[in-house]
């Protein structure tokens, strides 16, 4: 067999993952980094801390029955391929590559934790093809919100920024409205599941600004439900279906500028189903399957086997 191992050390999860090449299977590994309730985040210094904890467990466990041998390795660099993206938290899963690379002697190749998330997403859904054709990429999180124009110019993902938020990113929106509403951190699936139980009608619209979005104003207007007395439920039915609007506008601009992409959607923010579900009725689009959607080493497997051909 051909196993390749992935390795993706994000922000907020500590991922592994073993490719099999030959079955198209995945062993796959991962654990949120602890945040304290009330707050927004981790120090990057304390992610590379929990970062070194948790990814021994894991490599444990993922290669608890594994008899065969690893032909390469993935591994997430940076955030995005752009000059100058670096997080701390990423140096984890590069020194464990490296080392693991110098015993096995394998190769190691390096990848962005966005082409991981497109990657990811794609081989959830069994459309790796796309990667060497021209689409409209999207990763929605926490830490980015972005459309990606992905061409295949070089055989390999190559990408541009086509459309971004000009302030906060979906994910940090539906975090502190989460927070703000005594959820725990990350609050999607809790908001998400606030959400679905709201019997409201709900209007929400985000600002667009060509084809890029803002979202802080969602913010202000959740913060102003509240102090009116609005339920927890329509706030955060209000939150899901303001970065619906965001995300649906961004793709009509980008499908009147590019003409009729692939759309694919991938990122925590895109395993919500009120967005999901909004998104499939109107463009033809690729999502991650929700357990492909959040951070995960599956991309970076997967790319290690494509490069390695």
């Amino acid at each position: 067999m051909s196993v390749y191992l992935g390795i993706d050390t994000s922000n907020y999860t500590t991922s592994v993952c073993l490719y099999d090449s030959t079955t198209n299977e995945v062993i796959s590994r991962r654990k949120l980094l602890p945040v304290r309730d009330g707050e927004l985040g981790l120090r990057q210094s304390d992610a590379v801390f929990h970062h070194v904890q948790q990814l021994p467990e894991l490599f444990e466990s993922a290669f608890a029955d594994f008899k065969d041998e690893i032909r390469a390795i993935g591994v997430s660099y940076a955030p995005r391929t752009a000059e100058g993206s670096y997080m701390p938290c990423f140096t984890v899963g590069l020194t464990a590559a490296s080392i693991l690379s110098s015993v096995l002697k394998v190769p190691v190749y390096r990848f962005s934790h966005q082409q991981g998330h497109i990657a990811a997403a794609l081989y959830s859904v069994d459309r790796l093809d796309l990667l060497h054709k021209r689409h409209i990429a999207f990763h929605v999180s926490g830490g980015t919100t972005e459309a990606l124009l992905v061409n295949a110019e070089d055989g390999f993902v190559t990408t541009s920024i086509a459309a971004q938020t000009l302030d906060l990113n979906a994910g940090q929106l539906i975090d502190r409205i989460g927070v703000m509403l005594g959820l725990h951190f990350p609050c999607g699936k809790e908001l998400e599941k606030l959400a679905l139980s709201c019997t409201e009608k709900v209007r929400a619209r985000a600002t667009l600004k060509g084809m890029d979005c803002c979202l802080s104003g969602g913010q202000n207007i959740a913060e102003k439900y509240l102090k009116e007395g609005k339920s927890p439920e329509f706030i955060a039915r209000f939150a899901m279906e303001f970065v619906t609007s965001a995300v649906v506008g961004m793709s009509e601009k980008l499908k009147e500028q590019y003409g009729d992409l692939p759309f694919v959607y991938a990122g925590g923010v895109m395993s919500d189903s009120i967005i999901r579900e909004n998104l499939q009725r109107r463009f033809d689009c690729v999502f991650a399957k929700p357990e492909f959607s959040s951070d995960n080493a599956a991309g970076t497997a997967v790319l290690a086997f494509i490069k390695d051909q």
